[in-house]
């Protein structure tokens, strides 16, 4: 399993704390952890251009100097485990302006299909009170990029260092994420989103399919199948030769008539082939009065 850690500030203090605890509890021999600090990983703002949204993910200020590692950890990632302080009743601004850069990837628009069996845990700390605020701030994001499970843990660990957080409040934090722990499932194939993902992809579709959406955004939706019989949590079988074959017939017939016609030619006839069968017939004839 590949795990992403996302961290709101360079401060490693209760939340990144808490969030280490479970990855490392998590994680397998097996498995690969990444993280990211942000502001550092991430420190532009969405600029508003909607060239994202409108034209490609590609054509955004920030894709090739930023976006692109991020974007290809978080694809690559089974689990994404976000970890913001709270502040002012909200996660961090820096969470905020990564999570603006991916408005291109709302089921509205163009999900990422393999958001649909991904996990992500989302943890929020604060001195006092905000973590349900903070948590929305990032799962509203996460239910939107269509990730199959979402689970969240918010706790007012009373202090602002997490070596002053009182013994007993940190014995409830070590059960809550053990608990956390046994909600994860190692194997992406065995992970199904829930019910509240399918009923939101469900209604999007409707809305692509009937056209009330910007044509780049159908167009995908129309590209992944998801229109027709496919749904992108639904794993696709391996096809046989005969789907193989009949596909390749398919889009056979579907080329333009002018190259139909030009493949159906048969090969020219050079222009000295009726000379040389001439010559040949003349030869053979030959042939059987010397042999008489």
């Amino acid at each position: 399993m590949n795990i992403l850690m996302i961290n709101g500030t360079m401060r490693k203090s209760s939340t990144y704390r808490i969030a280490k605890m479970f990855v490392e509890r998590v994680t397998l021999s097996k498995d690969t952890v990444n993280e990211l600090f942000l502001p550092k990983d991430m420190p532009e703002f969405c600029r508003g251009c909607g060239l994202c949204i409108t034209r490609d993910a590609k054509k955004c200020p920030d894709y090739f100097i930023y976006l692109r590692r991020i974007t290809r950890l978080i694809d690559e990632a089974d689990l994404l485990v976000f970890a913001t302080p709270t502040y002012v009743y909200h996660t961090t601004g820096q969470v905020k302006a990564l999570l603006d850069h991916y408005g291109y990837r709302w089921m509205v628009h163009r999900p990422e299909r393999s958001m649909f069996q991904k996990q992500a845990v989302c943890f929020a700390t604060a001195a006092g009170g905000g973590m349900k605020s903070a948590l929305k701030d990032i799962t509203d994001s996460l239910k939107w990029w269509g990730v199959g499970r979402i689970y969240t843990y918010g706790v007012a660990v009373r202090s602002m260092d997490w070596d002053e957080v009182d013994k007993s409040i940190k014995d409830k934090i070590d059960s809550n994420v053990d608990w956390l722990m046994t909600k994860i499932v190692h194997e992406r194939e065995h992970v199904t989103p829930s019910l509240y993902t399918r009923v939101l992809f469900y209604v999007m579709r409707y809305m692509h399919s009937r056209t009330f959406m910007q044509q780049v955004d159908t167009d995908y939706w129309q590209e992944m199948g998801w229109l027709g019989e496919k749904r992108p949590w639904i794993a696709e079988k391996p096809k046989t030769e005969e789907q193989a074959e009949a596909e390749k017939n398919e889009a056979f017939l579907k080329r333009p008539e002018a190259e139909l016609f030009e493949s159906s030619k048969t090969a020219e006839v050079p222009e000295n082939a009726e000379a040389t069968e001439d010559a040949g017939t003349d030869t053979m004839v030959r042939n059987m009065k010397r042999n008489k």
